[in-house]
């Protein structure tokens, strides 16, 4: 293995070692991934569903990229899930993404079908199952800037959805805090190095996997079943 690419000795891993063999795996792996008090309600704003097949991208930023890429891959109506960098104004590798100072956050990007389904149902998934969006600058054991719960919008549109909807989550006070998502412009998409890509499928026994991000994917099963499809 290169040493660049040796990534299970970053602060992220040593954490979750020291707390799975302090009080075990699946005690922690029934932990919620967002403090819902009941599911979220589709969105009132939406894009009109696009007559025939079609490409439209969606890029979201909620922690650790790995479990978020997971649950999107396996969203019947999506086309591709890559994990990468947004938010900052230069590339930049993990290891600089990783110290928080580059302006970047761990995104993922959704390439989807919007006649199979809408940017509001994504993102009524990423509220639901993917993250949680009450943390600020942080998702589990992970800590900075790189880690903000963030929607980054390519037009107008998508601008209005993602702003409307969390209002309407706020609202209907779906969540025990209040959101701190951001909504803002995307500028440019760094795709991930090789070795973040399907990482959670390509390592479904890691501790960090199997404490934060299957839970994730178990809820997505759970709570969408009919837009579940099993990553091939």
């Amino acid at each position: 293995m290169r040493s660049d690419m040796v990534t299970f000795l970053n602060l992220r891993t040593v954490f979750v070692l020291a707390v799975a063999a302090a009080v075990g795996i699946a005690l922690l792996s029934a932990r919620s991934t967002a403090p819902l008090k009941a599911p979220a309600p589709a969105a009132v704003v939406d894009e009109p569903r696009a007559p025939a097949a079609a490409k439209e991208t969606m890029v979201v930023a909620g922690g650790c990229f790995w479990g978020v890429q997971a649950v999107f891959v396996q969203v019947k109506g999506v086309l591709a899930a890559t994990s990468g960098y947004a938010g900052g104004s230069r590339p930049a590798g993990y290891e600089e993404v990783s110290t928080g100072q580059t302006g970047h956050a761990e995104s993922v990007k959704v390439v989807y079908d919007p006649s199979r389904i809408s940017y509001g149902q994504l993102l009524k998934i990423f509220f639901s199952v993917a993250h949680d969006p009450t943390q600020l600058n942080e998702q589990g054991p992970d800590v900075g800037t790189q880690y903000r719960s963030a929607i980054f919008f390519t037009d107008a549109m998508q601008q209005k959805i993602a702003k409307t909807y969390i209002e309407q989550l706020d609202a209907a006070k779906i969540f025990r805090k209040k959101i701190v998502t951001e909504v803002t412009p995307l500028k440019k998409f760094y795709d991930a190095e090789g070795y973040h890509q399907d990482y959670f499928f390509q390592h479904p026994l890691q501790p960090y996997i199997v404490i934060n991000d299957k839970p994730k994917v178990e809820a997505f099963k759970q709570q969408f079943p009919e837009l579940f499809v099993e990553h091939r």
